[in-house]
Parts: structure tokens; sequence; C-alpha cells
């Protein structure tokens, strides 16, 4: 069920919850909390489906926000609330509200997110794309106990994650940190398997992915050992190597799907790696409410700690034949049947010299 509301008010958007609830049949609410996504029309859709996918799991009030952009200064000064209330299937298993603000109201959003709030229940905000530098005190990160952002949209991310690190508040985590997370347990389930010490790491992925340089930042924060961070064609994360006292451990994933760990002494084992949807990482993140000191240990390890990412070396051509030898017909210099067999084909011509 789908009401429109145009030029409203928060106290209206929350009767025509109420009114969406006694429709459908369900005035009672079972929800256990509040999710917002604070993202722009574009990004819009993608954000709300991978909400709706985890609630699936964890049944919420999803409030998304959406700030419009306006194009003149009248339109500036005009302030406008456009709501869209979902109940029902078209809600996932929670209710959904569709935000839109114009004009001055962008910049109190949290006036109108705050009366829509679930009463005694956890508020987690979400910032899909364009968050910011410190969402704690950002005005609608700081009504939350948990706030997500996502540096891989970022357009710059590893001096995002340098920001992320200054400015982390107890709460605070990145989807590229939720993205590694089978990463780190098949990791640390391989150390488990032997008895050893580490003595290097090299991680290997594509450029400009964040969640490489939070495995190498939470490798080298944990193992206490020199991490090199290398460049590959991707997708994503694609290779691990631990040089270790017993022989190399390599976890490999060159396709975004099936891995391949390797243990010196052990036969290659194939697990299944692949790269998941927002919606199971937004899941894995609405369990857990509490601070990520984990994360924050790893982020805090400093980006510029790491070696420097070096790119794959080129593979060199074949020399190309000489121009004056290319066009010279081949001539062998006559030779004895012993000089023939016992010198290659590259080698000169043994001189024979006499002693006088």
């Amino acid at each position: 069920m789908k009401i429109d509301l145009t030029d409203t008010t928060a106290s209206k958007v929350n009767k025509a919850l109420v009114k969406g609830r006694r429709a459908i049949g369900t005035p009672a609410v079972g929800m256990v909390l509040t999710l917002v996504i604070v993202t722009d029309e574009e990004n819009a859709y993608d954000a709300l489906k991978a909400a709706n996918d985890a609630s699936l799991e964890h049944p919420s009030r999803t409030l998304v926000v959406v700030k419009r952009v306006s194009r003149s200064p009248r339109d500036r000064t005009t302030s406008r609330l456009d709501a869209e209330v979902r109940v029902g299937v078209d809600a996932g298993t929670g209710e959904t509200v569709v935000l839109r603000l114009y004009g001055e109201v962008v910049d109190h959003a949290d006036s109108v997110v705050l009366p829509l709030l679930l009463p005694d229940a956890p508020v987690v905000v979400w910032w899909p794309v364009n968050a910011p530098l410190d969402p704690a005190k950002d005005p609608l990160g700081a009504l939350a106990q948990r706030r997500v952002t996502d540096t891989y949209a970022a357009e710059q991310p590893v001096r995002e994650l340098a920001a992320r690190a200054d400015a982390y508040t107890p709460g605070d985590t990145d989807l590229s940190w939720t993205r590694i997370t089978p990463w780190r347990s098949m990791l640390a389930a391989a150390l488990d398997q032997v008895t050893c010490e580490v003595d290097a790491v090299e991680v290997e992925g594509e450029e400009f992915n964040p969640s490489c340089e939070l495995l190498a930042m939470w490798l080298a924060d944990r193992l206490d050992v020199p991490v090199k961070r290398s460049l590959s064609s991707g997708p994503g994360l694609t290779a691990v190597r631990m040089r270790t006292s017993t022989g190399p451990i390599t976890l490999d994933r060159a396709d975004g799907s099936l891995a391949t760990l390797s243990i010196q002494g052990q036969p290659d084992r194939a697990v299944a790696l692949k790269r998941r949807e927002t919606s199971e990482l937004m899941a894995e993140e609405l369990r857990r409410l509490d601070p990520d000191d984990t994360y924050a240990s790893a982020l805090r390890f400093g980006v510029d700690r790491l070696a420097a990412p070096t790119p794959p070396e080129p593979q060199a051509p074949a020399p190309a034949p000489s121009s004056a030898l290319a066009l010279e017909p081949a001539r062998k210099a006559p030779a004895t049947e012993d000089t023939d067999r016992a010198t290659p084909a590259l080698m000169p011509p043994v001189k024979k010299v006499s002693a006088k």
C-alpha cells in the first residue's frame, strides 16, 4: 500500500503510517530499529531495494531522506516536504517513508526525521554515497547509535580512509570493512591450522578499492609484520600471500567467486568467496549495533604505514629483429663436423690458432 503526501509535515506522515497499518490489518508495531538512508535521487532506488531485502532479517522502519537540489534562488528559499508512505508488501517486512526535501528544509533534515523515529528503538544512519567526513557530527548522524558509510563510493577512497581515521567515533563503520569479513574469517582459520610465525604479507587487489587497504591494515595491525599492497585488474580483492616460517600461505581469488587456499604441506582447497550484494552487507551490519573495536584498531593503523602499491609487472615483449639482419639472407660459415655439433647456432665460430 502506498500513500502519497505533497507539501506535508512529519505529523501528517505519522498519521498516514497509522492509517496504512490499519488498512492492511496490522496495527501493532513489531519493528526492531529505525534505518535512516541519506542519499540522492539517483541512488535512492538501489539503496531502498537493499534495505527492503535486509528487512527480511531485521524488520525496521526505513526513512529515506532525499535532498533535492533547488535550481533557482527563489526555490532555495521555499521549503517543502513531499512524502511517500509504503506499508505491507511494498515495504518489505516493515514500513518505508521516502522523504523528499526542498529548499531551506534540506539543512534541517534532522527536525523532519526526529518525530518519525520509533520510540525506544536503536537508530542506524546509512550514507550510500556522499557521506560526511565526520558522520558523528552530522545532524542526522548525531541521532544514531550506528553510522554506516561506504568508502568504495568515494572519489578518492584512500584519502577518505585517512579522514575516517581522524574523525572516528565509536559506532562508525563502513561497508568496505564489511566486504572483507569472509576474507578475515578464512585467513584466521588458515593460521589456526598451522603453528608458525608470519614474516611478511602481500595483499593484492584492484586500484581504488578501499577494502584492500582495510584488509592490509587489519593484517599489519594484528600480525605486526610489514604488509605490501600490490595492484591487479580485479575484480575486487584477488589474493593474500603470507610468508611464514613453515612455508607460504596463499588465498587466491581470481574470478571474484571461487578462491583457492594453499598451505604448505597440505592439498589445495577450493573455498566459496563470492562478492556479496549490498543487502547482505547491510544485514550483517544490522546484526550488531555496538562499537566495532576491531574496525577502529585497523582504521587507526593508518594507510600511510602500508608499503606503497606496486602495479603488476608487465610482460616484456620479444625483441624485434634488426632491420639489416631481417633483410639479409641467412649465411652459414663453413665449419668442421665437430664444430657443428659442439657449437650452438648463436655462438661465434671457434678460431683455430696454430703455435709456431
